[in-house]
């Protein structure tokens, strides 16, 4: 059986774009499956297809592809399918025009396919309108009934009349469409969506890391969570939360955490796929919305081990948690307060989480692609049965499958056989607690011949063409299951100087071309809340990460001396930080001359010097730790630029001691610059006027200082 998916874009990172991922994955192994996108903005989709699922898209919105029709002149007119609302109206980046009326028309009319499974309310339209009675056409509910406005409800339902089957991820919701559409001929029924296990190391739950994600839109009410969390946040003063995910509610919420003085403890991440590696960094995951119309971002979490504490809405959370057995749920009425209470119990009882995290796995499990696979054939198959006494049915298309009288006879031609591309050698790379990262290589993809390999790391832009070989260690489990695995170790002796290191498989002991190594999953959880550490003389911290174009890298750290920001508050007038002195050399001490030197990048005449405290007592094996503040009035004299800017570094006062770096290398972060901020005040300057004042991390994520034209400001937004 020919199975296609129509997806408006298969290329993104949304919910539904993971569930039909996650089908098709598991309806592949059986029937022929396509993913056709109604749109295709980049050149990869961010989520990974099964490799036997076939992809194509009906628009091209590339604006670098020579086959970008961004400009096309159908654009320029208006769609027919629900032109009132839905993507016509609603749809900034992509919406719809006669250009998808032509296109999504046409492929309806002409596909080959069984069944057609269309995935959102104007797809579902189209579905209804253009699809042919000679396959199966079902619609999918990924939202629910009661999330659509009124005039795109009245649009969607009057289309599922002309469906075959609809489709809801729930089972409350499937019983609103049937109350709601008794007379419908449409069969009506919930299938949950499928969540597959992730390969990630399971959540230990000590992170003291809550964990959320999901759109930064207003029906997920992450205004509802951060103000729970505010409420429990003294209580719980080692506890962070983290919020991953892209929307329009970023600016609110980002203003928000800075008016409650949070925001060295809450952390908006912006969009990571997979999300797997994330969720396994969380002690706690959190579902604040209004409404979850399945809640695939629960089940994900639980995978990981990660008990999920969620607000009772409509309709998902409730039909997947088990209230005080695999996370917890609360009453939407309560609002924060109650929010807060859940979180108050289990960030103050570790062995509570542990037993919920358990019992999530067990309940995530249910959950399995396999399962939502079997119940759609089951479906097709009973849709099949009710429609093979009809002339022409699919039942019989299956099986006389014979040309039409029109047809023209087709003369076989030998095709000459296509040279098969070899598998990119592919690798998942995982961070330890003590600071050395593990790769395992996927030996199906390894490169064939003769003799071991090695793994090769070359830092990157490096005129010295520096690089570490690691060899590849082949290890049979006691099951007999081979793995491929390489070990980068500094106790090792291993050293990686600071950058970026691009990774790659050659054979050992020769000079062959080097084949650089795709990855699968990087992951960092057993380095979230870590310091760095001291190897070979150096304060080091190595982190695997996944490159925006799919490859394995490394980001490393390696320096004499380090300081370690714990903390960073600003008031009106000044910074203050709070760090400690790691050091490889010994010698490299705090003295009464300690002091901190903001860098003008500009020119050394507009550096400054601010004095550094020892906290007395706070020496121990993990630094020494010290406070300083920078005063802004400082900084602003030394005004010169539209943007000022200076970098900080102790100088921790010895006679032969050089500058230090002042930052956070430490935990599991590669680029702390978006997500480690903090707000902006506001200063006047005699003759610049206002002037935006932060300090922030560098792409090195080290500690700066930015003074700016907020003028300047103004512009860039509007850019």
């Amino acid at each position: 059986m020919k199975i296609a998916f129509l997806i408006n874009n298969a290329y993104g990172i949304g919910g539904t774009i993971r569930a039909v991922a996650n089908l098709s994955r598991a309806l592949v192994a059986r029937h022929e499956v396509d993913v056709v996108s109604v749109h295709r903005v980049a050149d990869e989709p961010a989520i990974p297809l099964d490799e036997r699922v076939a992809l194509s898209s009906l628009i091209d919105m590339r604006e670098d592809a020579p086959t970008y029709e961004g400009d096309h002149p159908l654009r320029q007119q208006p769609c027919t399918m629900f032109p009132d609302t839905g993507a016509a109206l609603n749809s900034a980046r992509l919406p719809y025009s006669a250009l998808q009326d032509e296109r999504i028309g046409a492929w309806l009319r002409d596909t080959d396919a069984d069944v057609v499974i269309a995935t959102r309310p104007d797809l579902n339209g189209y579905l209804a309108r253009d699809g042919q009675p000679r396959y199966l056409r079902v619609g999918q509910e990924h939202l629910s009934l009661a999330t659509h406005n009124p005039t795109l409800r009245g649009h969607q339902n009057r289309a599922i009349a002309g469906l075959d089957a609809w489709v809801t991820v729930s089972e409350a919701d499937a019983a609103e469409y049937r109350a709601a559409l008794p007379d419908v001929g449409a069969r009506i029924l919930c299938i949950p969506n499928s969540v597959p296990v992730p390969v990630v190391e399971q959540s230990d739950r000590g992170s003291n890391v809550i964990v959320a994600a999901g759109r930064l839109i207003k029906i997920k009410r992450y205004d509802r969570l951060i103000d729970a969390f505010a409420k429990v946040a003294d209580a719980h003063p080692e506890w962070t939360l983290r919020i991953y995910g892209r929307g329009p509610e970023k600016p609110a919420l980002r203003a928000r955490i800075d008016e409650l003085g949070l925001y060295q403890r809450i952390l908006l991440m912006g969009p990571v796929s997979p999300i797997e590696t994330e969720w396994a960094k969380g002690a706690i995951a959190a579902v604040s919305s209004d409404m979850e119309s399945f809640g695939m971002t629960i089940v994900e979490a639980m995978h990981c081990g990660v008990p999920v504490i969620a607000t009772d809405c409509p309709h998902g959370p409730a039909e997947i948690i088990d209230h005080d057995v695999n996370g917890l749920l609360v009453p939407l009425e309560s609002g924060p307060d109650g929010y807060a209470a859940a979180l108050d119990r289990l960030m103050g009882d570790a062995a509570l989480r542990s037993t919920m995290g358990v019992a999530a796995r067990e309940r995530a499990a249910t959950f399995a692609p396999a399962e939502a696979a079997r119940r759609y054939e089951t479906l097709f198959e009973e849709l099949s049965a009710a429609r093979r006494p009809a002339k022409g049915s699919l039942w019989k298309r299956l099986r006389n499958a014979l040309p039409t009288p029109s047809a023209a006879p087709r003369t076989a031609v030998p095709a000459e056989p296509a040279e098969p591309e070899p598998p990119r050698p592919t690798a998942h790379a995982r961070a330890t607690a003590d600071g050395a990262v593990t790769v395992v290589l996927d030996a199906a993809t390894l490169p064939p011949g003769e003799g071991k390999l090695d793994f090769l790391a070359r830092l990157r832009r490096d005129s010295k063409g520096r690089e570490l070989r690691v060899p590849v260690e082949e290890i049979t489990s006691a099951t007999g299951g081979r793995t491929m695995r390489a070990t980068l170790d500094p106790a090792a002796g291993h050293e990686l100087a600071e950058g970026r290191w691009d990774c790659y498989i050659v054979r050992s002991g020769t000079k062959d071309k080097r084949t650089r190594l795709a990855v699968t999953l990087a992951e960092q959880a057993r380095r979230v809340g870590r310091p760095p550490l001291t190897a070979h003389g150096h304060v080091v911290s190595w982190l695997p990460y996944a490159t925006t174009d799919g490859f394995l890298a490394l980001r490393t750290w390696q320096r004499p001396a380090h300081a370690e920001i714990t903390e960073l508050v600003q008031d009106e007038d000044a910074a203050t930080v709070t760090a400690r002195l790691f050091t490889g050399d010994a010698a490299v001490a705090l003295t009464d001359a300690a002091r901190v030197v903001a860098v003008s990048r500009h020119d050394t005449s507009h550096d400054f010097t601010v004095p550094v405290t020892r906290r007395t007592g706070e020496t121990a094996g993990d630094g020494t730790c010290f406070t300083f503040s920078v005063p802004y009035a400082q900084a602003l004299a030394l005004r010169v630029d539209e943007h000022d800017l200076w970098d900080l570094r102790l100088h921790p006062g010895g006679a032969t001691d050089g500058p230090v770096p002042i930052g956070r290398i430490g935990g599991d972060l590669v680029d702390r610059k978006k997500a480690d901020t903090v707000p902006a005040v506001h200063l006047t300057h005699p003759e610049r006027g206002r002037t935006r004042t932060k300090p922030f991390f560098t792409v090195n994520n080290d500690l700066a200082l930015s003074l700016r034209d907020a003028a300047q400001d103004a512009e860039d937004a509007k850019d």
